[in-house]
């Protein structure tokens, strides 16, 4: 019998409710033709390429575990179930460690058994099985030997000869280039979707297009969504959303993200920003283009309420209702139309005009500051950029953070503490440690270690975008409060480790209104001036 199956159905194969969310072992087809779809979605990754290289030079006569570990909806089961049949004849597999094979056994006990068989057997095993089991079973399971290779793993210890240990932490969704930022795996995916020859999804998308019963909006959504400037910003906005509110792409989420972007209540570009429940929408909701003000886009808004009369944008909503996009949107569903066009061509440009009130700088100064750290040899460019970033950035952010109570103090001053109304203060020679900067290699791009000089000890902090952010806000007269709580304890760290220097320092300051008391200490004689 054929299935009856339009572009809405076909999508939902990437719906976390679906039943291809998660791949399991079975041999039950739910729908031939949706099976076609999701085999024809699929993208070989660079941790699989690497199990694949681990399966094959498996030998079946030689104990030997991988484990392929990672997070929920990362893509485990997906590449177990790929080729658990096809090496059965190597190795003895292990879906899901979070599973039991009895319903009154836990999942440690049932880690256990299979341990157990793996060690009366000769065959090698494959497990896939979440970091936090990892964890889990080191402290509770009962196999010794196996839970110290799993110690020395989750201490940083990857070569050991008997296990191997394929980590999806490992293979970052976001990689930072000189030329800007990119996801390999997440621009894959939306070409495969709207790839213009031999793409199944777009033979539906075309039958839909002929259909008596068209879904308007889904057709416009999906045509959007075929535009590659809009791809590019789709992608950008998942990274800002990695960098700001350290939230992670998964293979589950991010298909879930792009079913919701064309098939969610709205047209695509109010899909992208409205809150719901969706886990990638949550957080891109808080990066709204219609919250921005400017000038330009608050005329609009002005403009648009009053329907007052705008040739260039008649002709934009004429041309838009050719693609399927009604008019009579609110101001703020054009704004964010604006903003996912803002690189592309359409109609009379018009959207262009708010380009510039859209572009953000943050993410490109953490890229450069990013590449600095990670990238730097030493040369005098390198060198006099890096000093510029700690000199005009860092350590003035810093100095003002750490005087906040204490403003009279001169540059090189630091605060230590105050009682009864007298402030003590020290002079502390703080700079960047470039000696430590140098050959400093970093995987993740969600961070990057600083290094400072105090006197003659090197400290660092683990910064990110949101701590650069906060610094250069401090450094334009900012003054933190409790909604920064989460990056100021970055600050804290490096104030903690000023004022243990500070506490030994040879020059102290005692102050109290206008009076400034310095008592020096050569190592033998002490010296007070200003008395």
């Amino acid at each position: 019998m054929q299935e009856s199956l339009n572009l809405r159905k076909v999508l939902s194969v990437l719906s976390k409710s679906s039943p291809y969310a998660v791949s399991t072992d079975r041999a039950e087809t739910v729908s031939a033709s949706l099976d076609d779809v999701k085999k024809y979605l699929y993208i070989q990754t660079d941790i699989e390429q690497d199990f694949l290289k681990e399966l094959s030079s498996l030998s079946s006569n030689k104990q030997k575990i991988i484990f392929l570990c990672g997070s929920s909806g990362d893509g485990k089961s997906e590449i177990l179930t790929k080729y658990c049949h096809k090496f059965s004849n190597r190795a003895d597999f292990h879906l899901d460690a979070t599973h039991s094979f009895k319903p009154n056994d836990s999942a440690i006990e049932t880690l256990d058994k299979v341990f157990q068989d793996f060690s009366e057997g000769n065959k090698p095993l494959v497990v896939g099985i979440n970091i936090g089991m990892l964890g889990n079973y080191a402290e509770e399971g009962n196999h010794d030997k196996i839970k110290q290779s799993i110690k020395g793993f989750l201490d940083g210890d990857i070569s050991q000869d008997d296990y191997v240990y394929l980590n999806f932490e490992k293979y970052p969704k976001f990689e930072l280039q000189q030329s800007g930022h990119s996801s390999k795996f997440a621009k894959q995916l939306l070409q495969r979707i709207c790839a213009v020859e031999n793409n199944i999804i777009r033979q539906y998308f075309d039958k839909e297009l002929a259909s008596s019963k068209i879904d308007r909006r889904l057709c416009a959504n999906y045509e959007l969504l075929c535009v590659n400037e809009v791809q590019d910003v789709i992608v950008d906005l998942l990274f800002k959303a990695r960098l700001i509110k350290d939230q992670f792409l998964t293979a589950r989420s991010l298909l879930d993200f792009i079913f919701h972007l064309l098939a969610g209540p709205g047209y695509l570009a109010d899909n992208l920003f409205v809150d719901c429940d969706n886990e990638l929408v949550s957080k891109i909701a808080e990066f709204d283009p219609a919250n921005t003000r400017s000038r330009v886009v608050d005329k609009f808004i002005l403009s648009h309420s009053l329907k007052l009369p705008d040739e260039r944008f008649d002709q934009f909503l004429t041309d838009l209702t050719a693609k399927g996009v009604r008019k009579g949107q609110k101001s703020e569903s054009y704004l964010r139309l604006f903003y996912i066009l803002r690189n592309a061509e359409f109609s009379n440009n018009y959207h262009s005009e708010f380009k510039a009130d859209f572009h953000e700088q943050l993410i490109d100064k953490y890229s450069s500051i990013w590449h600095l750290h990670t990238a730097y040899e030493g040369f005098p460019e390198q060198r006099s950029a890096i000093k510029a970033f700690y000199k005009d950035i860092a350590i003035t952010a810093i100095h003002k953070y750490n005087n906040r109570n204490a403003p009279n103090l001169n540059k090189g001053e630091f605060f230590i503490c105050e009682r009864n109304g007298y402030q003590l203060a020290a002079h502390i020679d703080l700079k960047a440690d470039l000696n430590f900067i140098i050959g400093y290699m970093e995987e993740q791009v969600s961070q990057f270690r600083m290094y400072f000089k105090i006197a003659d000890e090197t400290i660092f902090i683990d910064a990110n975008i949101n701590l650069l952010h906060l610094m250069q806000r401090i450094v334009d007269g900012y003054r933190p409060n409790k909604h920064d709580k989460n990056t100021v304890v970055i600050l804290d760290e490096i104030v903690d480790s000023i004022a243990e220097v500070a506490n030994s320092a040879n020059t102290l300051y005692i102050l109290r209104n206008d009076q400034r008391i310095k008592i020096s200490n050569d190592g033998e004689d002490f010296e007070v001036s200003g008395l």
